[in-house]
């Protein structure tokens, strides 16, 4: 156990004995420096698995104080501490989506952004021009790793950010999910062990759940992002076989690594030589000048394997992403033709196409503005509507804000009386294994605003006062 999770724990036995009362401060930074020897890193790092396990509440400006009891599972406290698990989340997540899927309803739980940012009439021309292009031969010679030209596309795209990759080591997908699942299947057997975020994004965790594998939690500060020290002592105390990270804008917090900690998360996975499968699919949703370089730009190794989609950046319903998987390129791509076989043959063409003359980089330019905007005006209702002190995130790319509220709540009590009244939010017992973050929520930003999310927004304000909703009080 490390430090700070040492430190944590002792904290945490002094909150549930009952000898710090419910709404007691906790001890600032500087005192617990000076009574236990310890980095103010340490001491942060504590206070976050104490916020982790709902225990502890942050107050801007004014510290750390003792939550009302019961706020949070044993569990979520034992996974933190990095302990292997099993997976059981599919069911949550259905339950959620299913419920989200009702007309009209204002999509703030979606994973998707909204269609009206995409040129999908353009796509269409480019799609309509493949098509009747496409040679009869294309049926076998566009199989698996895919069409040479959207391959080559895909390629170029990368020598944009430094990183000449080989174009045969690109294998084209049905979406950036299979290329995720495939790539774990590439590296894992049954009954492994795979390190996941916390929070992280629930597909990751059907994914390790459908494979029968097991997951250790690393956790995640919005913030900071990855905790390399966790990972690290994961590492020594599991036989790891894989890492499945979204280093830029990270679903659910959008939190992006900084160069530094990509190239030391690189480092230290060499040194034990476990895999890692990079989800980056929203990367070129950045508003910063340039791309956030993945964790691949890194790699000397091919030790990581870099996923990404066009379906969050041009076109959703077109289910065209890829794997560029280093090392494991070939058995990714047997994987591929042993189960799908290939994405589609005309709309590979058709993205191809539409890369090299439909205006790729305009279009970005255009729906990372667009984004951007949405968060500012999303940011601001928050402010206006939600309870005093709710934290957010401001992430510098994506679509998503992940809230944390200085009270506690029942997240899934949230989402079910929003449900009813026509708004969907993701739950934070979602994204973790154990089914933690019972106080926080993710929304989706990615719709054009409108008077209708400024109402929804202010509509989850009113339910937050709720008893329902205020279950731990």
């Amino acid at each position: 156990m490390t430090r700070y999770e040492q430190l944590a724990q002792s904290m945490a036995v002094e909150i549930r004995s009952g000898n710090l009362a419910p709404g007691a401060r906790m001890p600032s930074l500087r005192q617990i420096i000076a009574q236990h020897g310890v980095s103010q890193s340490t001491v942060s790092r504590a206070y976050y698995l104490l916020e982790q396990w709902g225990l502890v509440l942050a107050e801007e400006r004014s510290g750390y104080y003792v939550a009302p009891p019961a706020n949070a599972p044993e569990a979520a406290a034992r996974a933190s501490a990095g302990e292997s698990a099993t997976v059981d989340i599919s069911e949550l997540v259905f339950s959620v989506l299913d419920a989200a899927k009702q007309p009209g309803i204002v999509p703030l739980g979606s994973a998707f952004p909204s269609p009206l940012l995409f040129p999908l009439s353009r796509l269409a021309k480019s799609l309509g021009q493949a098509a009747r292009n496409v040679s009869p031969w294309s049926t076998v010679v566009d199989l698996p790793p895919g069409n040479e030209n959207l391959r080559r596309q895909i390629a170029l795209r990368y020598l944009r950010v430094g990183i000449s990759q080989p174009a045969d080591d690109i294998v084209v997908t049905n979406g950036a999910l299979e290329a995720l699942n495939l790539c774990l299947m590439a590296v894992t057997q049954p009954g492994d062990i795979v390190a996941v975020e916390s929070p992280g994004f629930y597909v990751a965790l059907q994914a390790i759940e459908r494979l029968g594998l097991r997951a250790v939690e690393i956790p995640v500060d919005p913030t900071a992002g990855l905790d390399l020290d966790a990972l690290a002592q994961a590492l020594e105390k599991h036989p790891i076989r894989a890492c499945w990270f979204m280093t830029n804008f990270q679903n659910p917090t959008g939190v992006t690594l900084s160069a530094e900690k990509k190239q030391a998360l690189v480092e230290l996975l060499a040194r034990h030589e476990v895999p890692l499968i990079e989800d980056d699919v929203y990367g070129e949703l950045h508003y910063a000048p340039n791309y956030p370089p993945p964790a691949m730009a890194f790699d000397r190794r091919g030790l990581v394997m870099h996923c990404g989609s066009f379906s969050k950046t041009l076109a959703p319903g077109y289910r065209v992403g890829w794997a560029s998987a280093g090392r494991f390129a070939e058995r990714v791509q047997r994987l591929k033709l042993m189960t799908t076989l290939s994405a589609s043959i005309p709309v590979q063409a058709g993205i191809a196409d539409y890369l090299e003359h439909g205006g790729y980089e305009r279009h970005l330019k255009k729906i990372r503005l667009a984004l951007q905007a949405q968060r500012d005006a999303m940011a601001g209702a928050i402010r206006r509507w939600l309870p005093e002190g709710t934290q957010q995130t401001q992430p510098e790319g994506g679509y998503f804000l992940w809230l944390r509220f200085r009270e506690p709540i029942d997240a899934m009590a949230l989402h079910r009386l929003a449900i009813e009244r026509g708004i969907s939010v993701a739950p934070g017992p979602l994204f973790s294994v154990s089914h933690g973050f019972e106080n926080c929520i993710r929304l989706n930003y990615g719709h054009p605003w409108s008077p209708r999310i400024e109402e929804a927004i202010r509509t989850l304000g009113a339910l937050l006062v709720r008893p329902e909703v205020r279950a731990h009080d």
